[in-house]
């Protein structure tokens, strides 16, 4: 079958950071769908794993974890799904990825692909929405208030895909004043679009940005990027007794300034799950199903912002340096096999 991987760790400029492979095709474990892959959409999770991972010698890694595809055999144990189905899902950080014509995937962690969307404006939804949904009700519980803080949430880096998905869930499922992050006039405009009542700058000092909205010291501050350059205005900003949570690698972050307000920081990684296997594993594929509905229902919308063509080294190669840039716009997918 069709697949992209790489051998080595390079720079993305490199002909060879990703390359065009045939490989066997994968056979489904007992809890597994074997999924015929339709659609992908790239992720910043891809560029880290591409730049920090080495595959064994001789072995190709295959990246990907975005994908939609239709069900083409299920494992000897799996009862979830039946030949035929249309499924989206974020896959396993620990399992071959999604950039194969054939993927295996714990069907647990799979959700039925919302009918209103294209394939590729569902590729564009999993891993993000998965992301955003339990740093959003899981790690920061933010139907939950905190005593005297403004009922508002900052989320930084508002026009990225977690940060996309984040404020539309805050804002259609909560109660919450949304206030995101952006720099750039189209960024902003994306982001209003979304559903956040303030975006400010943040270029500029957070503290003075989200003070000068007059509403208070803000509960909840979920960041999705560069968490270290804002960390001192985070703890300036955010209310006592308030919830930080992030997802993104700081070589180093200090938290101790979040001490005096007795602030409680929260980390979300989506592959936690399937990782380690938790005992709630079924909850990523229930939580997908949700968002399949809230899509149908008309209240989400796909954060799908550009098509790469089809599924290839040379396509994935762009949008990789495009998100290496860090001028992305809601999601890249890719879809087909040439």
């Amino acid at each position: 079958m069709k697949a992209v991987g790489f051998y080595r760790s390079l720079p993305i400029e490199s002909d060879d950071a990703l390359v065009d492979l045939d490989i066997p095709a994968p056979t489904p474990g007992p809890r597994d769908l074997l999924v015929r892959v339709q659609a992908v959409s790239v992720n910043p999770v891809d560029t880290k794993v591409r730049a920090r991972v080495t595959p064994a010698q001789g072995q190709p890694h295959i990246l990907g974890y975005d994908a939609v595809g239709v069900v083409e055999a299920v494992g000897s144990q799996a009862s979830l799904f039946q030949p035929g189905d249309a499924v989206f899902y974020a896959g396993d950080i620990g399992r071959p990825g999604t950039n194969a014509e054939l993927h295996c995937v714990d069907e647990r962690i799979v959700g039925r692909k919302p009918a209103s969307l294209s394939l590729a404006e569902a590729a564009a939804m999993p891993l993000t929405a998965i992301t955003a949904w339990e740093a959003l009700f899981d790690r920061l519980d933010v139907r939950k208030a905190v005593p005297g803080a403004a009922d508002a949430i900052l989320i930084i880096g508002g026009a990225g895909g977690v940060g996309s998905i984040a404020t539309q869930l805050a804002r259609r499922l909560t109660d919450l004043t949304v206030i995101t992050t952006a720099s750039r006039p189209e960024t902003a405009a994306w982001s209003r679009a979304l559903g956040a009542h303030h975006v400010v700058d943040h270029t500029k000092p957070l503290a003075v940005e989200v003070t000068a909205l007059g509403l208070g010291a803000p509960g909840f501050v979920f960041s999705t990027t560069n968490t270290d350059q804002h960390v001192g205005q985070i703890a300036d900003l955010i209310a006592a007794q308030g919830r930080f949570a992030l997802i993104d690698d700081p070589d180093c972050l200090d938290v101790l300034p979040f001490k005096r307000k007795s602030v409680s920081t929260h980390w979300e990684f989506m592959f936690t799950r399937s990782m380690f296997n938790t005992a709630d594993i079924v909850e990523q594929g229930r939580l997908l199903n949700e968002v399949a509905r809230l899509v149908d229902a008309g209240t989400l919308k796909t954060t799908f912002a550009e098509s790469f063509g089809t599924i290839s080294a040379t396509n994935l190669r762009r949008a990789h340096a495009l998100i290496e840039s860090g001028r992305a716009k809601g999601k890249i997918v890719l879809e087909g096999w040439a």
